[in-house]
């Protein structure tokens, strides 16, 4: 029973532990225009970004995948985006957990 239940305890809590993943220097853009600037994404302005703010951000990765920040992400994007004079080519480095298509951000830093 005593080997069940530890068996049990780190099934249960080994997914907490997972290591985080990584995107490094990649460009964020809002959820509205990720389509729109899938091609070049280094031209989208910082002003569109934060005029569509509220769509959420995320990162178009190496592969040119749209990857969705959870509400933690976004908070942090729009206040980087915000303390930025950047005007275009806004890159990232992420850690976080991928689950799907939406990244929870641990922890995000403005090139």
């Amino acid at each position: 029973m005593k080997r069940l239940v530890i068996l049990l305890s780190f099934v249960l809590v080994f997914p907490a532990f997972a290591a985080a993943e990584s995107w490094n220097n990649v460009s964020i853009v809002d959820t509205q225009c990720s389509k729109k600037v899938a091609a070049n994404p280094d031209a989208h302005a910082r002003s569109c970004a934060l005029a569509c703010a509220k769509s959420g951000f995320g990162v178009i990765d190496k592969n040119g995948q749209y990857l969705k920040f959870d509400s933690k992400g976004n908070e942090e994007a729009t206040k980087l985006l915000q303390s930025s004079s950047e005007k275009d080519h806004l890159r990232v480095n992420v850690t976080g957990k991928k689950q799907g298509d939406v990244i929870q951000v641990q922890s995000l830093k403005l090139m």
